[in-house]
């Protein structure tokens, strides 16, 4: 099969077909960096916009319920009301900050590619199961720039956290002696800040593995070029019976020419490179170009007409125009009306002296 070549062999860039296919297969480019980026982003969001008015919906709930625990029901029907009634009241203050969590999920994977629906990514494969393709995984390409992405990661993060925490290091330590609003209000304002540094250099992580994760998905799409032919040979045919179909066209249509010959009125020529063909009935609009070529094909044309009695005419400014402006079975165009006129009429003309001396 293709993919079990060595991709040495695969040094040409992937068709968009290819692309398509591999899109279509499940096979798309996705970073977890990203996916990442965006939860925590709208989690920091969310904490920044929805922290407080959370904070109260669920003070208000859980106050009410302690202070008034003494005269709260607690048999059976009661009690399942009361769950309810808190899980509503949960609900209610969560609720926009889990979807908007949700839609972030969601945001983070649809931005990179398009809805895949494919079954090939769950199929059962032995390669999954094989101790030797699990350890080739394990150390592969892929796998080590993972494990120095997440250790550069984690010492970046945590480099500057440190350096964020280092001049709040003796609030810390007397934190705890202070009121627990003031001890909520900082540990707020703290993580807000650290979220925030988090958020800016996942970011620029996020964008870097994305880079990363496109070209290693580039290169595993690129071809052969025995896949290029082949590939070609699907789309476009094989070469050799396109140029067999081609052939057997061209002579159809040089047979249907001078077959048509002897219907012409006149042969216009260079004298020896083109050969135009023209018939004209009375009645019609304009000559028709019945037959055109150059070199072997015009001298076919010209001994055809020669044999048939078609009068040959040399004008090579007029034969090259016909022959570069008038396609078969078309009348010829206008500017060229007056210069074949000139020629038909001429030959008409003479053809009817001829027919007159005959009859005398």
């Amino acid at each position: 099969m293709a993919d079990d070549r060595d991709d040495t062999e695969r040094t040409e860039d992937p068709t968009p077909r290819r692309l398509e296919q591999a899109i279509d297969r499940g096979d798309v480019v996705k970073s977890p960096e990203v996916s990442n980026w965006f939860m925590i982003a709208a989690g920091t969001l969310t904490l920044m916009v929805f922290a407080a008015p959370m904070a109260q919906s669920l003070q208000s709930t859980f106050r009410g319920l302690l202070a008034n625990s003494y005269q709260l029901p607690a048999d059976g029907p009661a009690l399942t009301e009361l769950v309810k009634a808190v899980a509503r009241e949960v609900l209610a203050a969560l609720g926009i900050p889990m979807l908007l969590l949700c839609l972030a999920a969601f945001a983070g994977n649809i931005l990179q590619h398009r809805l895949v629906f494919s079954a090939e990514p769950v199929r059962p494969q032995l390669s999954r199961i094989s101790p030797g393709a699990g350890l080739r995984r394990l150390f592969s390409r892929q796998a080590l720039a993972n494990f120095a992405k997440g250790l550069a990661k984690l010492t970046l993060i945590g480099s500057v956290l440190a350096a964020l925490l280092w001049p709040q290091r003796y609030r810390l330590a007397t934190i705890v002696a202070a009121d627990p609003a003031v001890i909520l209000f900082f540990v707020r304002s703290l993580a807000l800040q650290m979220l925030g540094t988090v958020v800016a250099i996942l970011a620029v992580v996020a964008a870097a593995d994305y880079l990363f994760q496109y070209r290693q998905w580039y290169e595993r799409q690129k071809m052969s070029l025995r896949e290029m032919k082949d590939e070609f040979r699907q789309t476009e045919g094989d070469p050799t019976v396109k140029g067999k179909l081609r052939q057997l066209r061209a002579s159809r249509m040089r047979k249907r020419m001078m077959s048509a010959v002897p219907k012409a009125s006149v042969v216009i020529t260079n004298p020896t490179h083109f050969a135009v063909a023209l018939q004209y009935e009375r009645g019609m609009n304009a000559p028709v170009c019945v037959a055109k070529g150059v070199d072997l094909i015009a001298r076919k044309i010209r001994e055809v007409a020669e044999a048939n009695d078609i009068p040959i005419v040399e004008n090579p400014p007029l034969a090259r125009a016909l022959h570069g402006t008038v396609e078969l079975d078309q009348e010829i165009p206008s500017e060229h009306y007056r210069a074949v006129a000139e020629i038909i009429g001429y030959i008409m003309r003479l053809r009817g002296a001829v027919r007159t001396s005959r009859t005398l």
